[in-house]
């Protein structure tokens, strides 16, 4: 990744085109067989994803609202027959992991490997047929940021198995096995949300998901017609704060759903939330639980606030919308940190309609929605931010809403 050291940061440069794509495919089926020694039988990509509002709250059966990138992880994949998994990077230093099928188990480590080896795992203790693979991969999704490298991994090797082996499994079925293959073999307790945006998102739309049933609508969001672009601010900042605060905090969501008696946080209404703050106070749970459940519920009441935005074709509305949603993630759930929250300042300092940080947190990224011409001077002013605070400059770039996980080769 080419890290950005001026105003040039401002005018960013999508990736993934028709041109690229295509290039991509003769440079993986070359590397393919030199490292393998025969063609693929196919190759695949998967996006990454931005999420434009709903946060922490997929673990919560609540409502998320992502759209796929243009970057994608891409795989070259070819069959075997003897219970062998050969897998390579062309991203990460090393040669060739190979692993016996019959001897995957979870937590293991495996690093990168893991994602891939997670998914063959995931198909074959559900039963379907995996007889072994040559998978080679590459991707254009920034690691760290945010932006769900890992998921697209994982969907991206669920696709090109579900081809070759003709499984017939649907695109939130594949989401679902690569979720499991995060949670059970690699040890993530993500939620859904990542893995069924690069399954399932479409070109020009979000993704409006419900992940207590996975019912989904595709919900158009044509920035272009409303004089609009998406900014991603990549802070290129990973804190290590952040490795066990994910878990940490899922824990407390469910210790306050089990307070409050429900299953989830979904089933606490918005209209309802002030009651339920006073019950948990009442029962003495611990302050951080209270902040967690005043933002899942006051989260997923924002997702529903800007679909009906967008529906009504007020997207500029969305902008405030956004802006409260980092207030609770940096507030309430505490997961935020001095760039992110820098990004958000700086952006809205300049003219934004409103930012907010998106994923996990204590590092990654923050979207800015801002009208296009503003959207130069919005990010020469980040970049001069960051400059000044003495951090290093952030990767910007434009969130175009792209087509979920295809096969290209």
């Amino acid at each position: 990744m080419t890290e950005n050291t001026g105003p040039a940061a401002a005018r960013p440069e999508l990736t993934d085109s028709v041109t690229e794509l295509t290039d991509s495919v003769t440079e993986l089926t070359a590397s393919f067989t030199e490292l393998y020694g025969r063609a693929p039988e196919g190759i695949w990509a998967a996006p990454g994803r931005v999420n434009l509002i709903g946060e922490y709250t997929d673990f919560n059966d609540g409502f998320v609202m992502p759209l796929a990138l243009p970057h994608t992880a891409r795989a070259a994949v070819a069959r075997r027959t003897d219970g062998e998994l050969r897998l390579h990077s062309t991203d990460v230093p090393g040669g060739v992991v190979q692993l016996r099928l019959d001897e995957l188990a979870p937590h293991e480590g495996h690093g990168w490997a893991a994602y891939p080896a997670g998914v063959v795992w995931a198909l074959r203790e559900a039963g379907h047929p995996v007889t072994g693979a040559d998978i080679q991969l590459t991707s254009t999704v920034p690691t760290g940021a945010g932006l769900s490298s890992s998921a697209a991994l994982e969907v991206v090797s669920a696709l090109a198995l579900n081809d070759l082996f003709e499984l017939g499994l649907t695109a939130p079925e594949l989401a679902v096995l690569g979720q499991r293959a995060e949670n059970d073999f690699v040890g993530v307790p993500c939620g859904v949300m990542d893995q069924m945006a690069s399954a399932c998102c479409t070109e020009g739309n979000a993704l409006h998901l419900d992940t207590r049933d996975l019912t989904r609508r595709q919900i158009p969001f044509d920035l272009t017609a409303h004089g609009l672009r998406l900014l991603v601010v990549d802070t290129q900042v990973k804190h290590a704060l952040g490795d066990g605060a994910y878990a940490e905090r899922r824990a407390g969501c469910e210790a306050g759903a089990a307070a409050l008696g429900v299953r989830t946080l979904r089933e606490v209404p918005y209209d309802g939330l002030g009651a339920a703050l006073d019950i948990l106070a009442a029962a003495g749970v611990d302050e951080s639980v209270v902040r967690y459940v005043r933002h899942v519920v006051s989260d997923n009441a924002r997702v529903e606030q800007v679909i009906a935005l967008l529906d009504a074709g007020d997207v500029r509305a969305a902008g405030p919308v956004l802006n409260a949603g980092h207030v609770s993630l940096r507030d309430d759930l505490r997961v935020s940190c001095p760039e992110l929250d820098l990004v958000v300042s700086a952006a809205n300092g300049a003219g934004a309609l409103g930012a907010r940080m998106t994923g996990g947190g204590f590092g990654g990224s923050a979207i800015v929605l801002v009208a296009e011409e503003q959207a130069d001077t919005v990010a020469e002013s980040v970049l001069e931010a960051f400059a000044a605070a003495g951090h290093t400059a952030p990767r910007i770039f434009p969130a175009v809403p792209s087509a979920g996980a295809r096969r290209i080769g």
